[in-house]
Order: structure tokens, then sequence, then C-alpha cells
């Protein structure tokens, strides 16, 4: 049996909310922060990855 890759999303804004995009099967909401300096960061529940569009070729 094989496991898909986390999902890899690319977003305009530095400040994303994550609720696993499933409703009811989802987890709660959380807000994350996309740091400047790497612009990238990974849902603590999903480990879907959000990279800022400034940052899409180095992600």
């Amino acid at each position: 049996m094989t496991t898909e890759a986390p999902e890899t999303k690319i977003v305009d804004s530095y400040r994303i909310a994550c609720d696993g995009g499933e409703g009811a099967l989802g987890h709660p909401r959380v807000w994350l922060q996309i740091p400047h300096e790497s612009g990238v960061v990974e849902c603590p529940y999903c480990d879907a990855k959000y990279v800022h569009a400034d940052f899409k070729d180095k992600a």
C-alpha cells in the first residue's frame, strides 16, 4: 500500500487557514503564518504544504 504525498498549494497571502478540505472528515481549522524568509509552511494536521506565490519557483 502506498501513501500519497501531501498536497502543495500556491497561495497569495502570508496568513492562511487550513481545515483539511474534506468537510466533516477534515480537521479543526488552524491559522498558519508563512515565514517571509522561506515562503513555505506545512499544516501540522494534514501535512499540506503552503507556498507563497513569490516563492513558487524556489519550493
